[in-house]
């Protein structure tokens, strides 16, 4: 099955969204929970897996199926197919601040692996699979490295990343050493591994975890400066752990002075 050939435009600066031109038959499909908007004249369809070509038959649509709930996705995705006499548009919006990146896998040898939350949407016609980590190194302490999505096909496919984005060139021989839940997406001749940090205080004390995900060219790869884990923890160490108001707003003062003036005035004459 030949890759639709959409046209598209990213909006926004920190909260993006794709927004994908379909002529009359085109088709893209989305991740579950991404859409945006659409044109009246789009149809939706849900599937097991992709979509993709190769999943003929029951069995195939449960393969691919399978193959998503590994990597923690929905054991679904929407195709967004325009049934119209005109072009039509459907947008596709970004989970978390960052950046939209649009994939031509045609251009990077027909894959690419990227992290398992990384995928936005894509042309109909790309196939969605799992990569699994040869080493056993990367299994046990990869963390967010282990389970990666694999995209593969000569279409266009968009895929997200949290914060700021940084695209790396690396020559043969060239190693680049990275947070494992910093890194958006390689191309397959990328040689990925883990390593550890190599001193027991730095390990212990240093706040940046005990592995390394070091990535070794020739090749391309995709970084992103706020991996939507480093988000979340943060996220989740501010907020008031027993209800009401967090311990750390205002000053200390002001929360002594409260809870004194809070005794003097609350109506007890005793």
């Amino acid at each position: 099955m030949a890759m639709d050939v959409v046209d598209y435009e990213i909006k926004g600066s920190e909260m993006q969204f794709v927004e994908v031109e379909l002529d009359p038959g085109e088709a893209a499909v989305g991740e579950a929970g991404s859409l945006f908007f659409m044109d009246a004249g789009i149809s939706m369809d849900t599937v097991f897996g992709d979509g993709s070509a190769n999943q003929g038959g029951f069995f195939g649509k449960l393969l691919g199926a399978g193959k998503r709930l590994v990597t923690g996705e929905s054991l679904f995705t929407t195709i967004y197919t325009n049934n119209a006499s005109q072009k039509q548009k459907v947008a596709f919006g970004a989970p978390y601040p960052g950046k939209i990146l649009p994939m031509e896998l045609g251009k990077l040898g027909g894959m690419l692996i990227c992290q398992k939350d990384a995928f936005l949407c894509a042309a109909r016609g790309v196939s969605l699979g799992i990569a699994l980590q040869q080493k056993l190194s990367v299994g046990f302490f990869g963390g967010e490295g282990f389970i990666m999505q694999k995209l593969e096909g000569d279409g266009l496919a968009f895929v997200h990343a949290g914060g700021t984005c940084v695209k790396r060139e690396l020559a043969p021989g060239q190693t680049l050493m990275v947070d494992t839940g910093c890194v958006v997406g390689y191309t397959p001749n990328v040689n990925f591994e883990i390593q550890y940090v190599g001193k027991i205080k730095t390990a212990l004390f240093g706040g940046e975890g005990l592995f390394f995900a070091k990535l070794t060219g020739p090749g391309t790869v995709w970084l992103q400066s706020l991996p939507f884990s480093r988000l979340a923890s943060r996220v989740f160490a501010a907020a008031p752990q027993g209800g009401g108001r967090s311990r750390e707003e205002g000053s200390v003062l002001g929360s002594i002075g409260g809870g004194v003036l809070g005794g003097i005035f609350s109506g007890d004459d005793d």
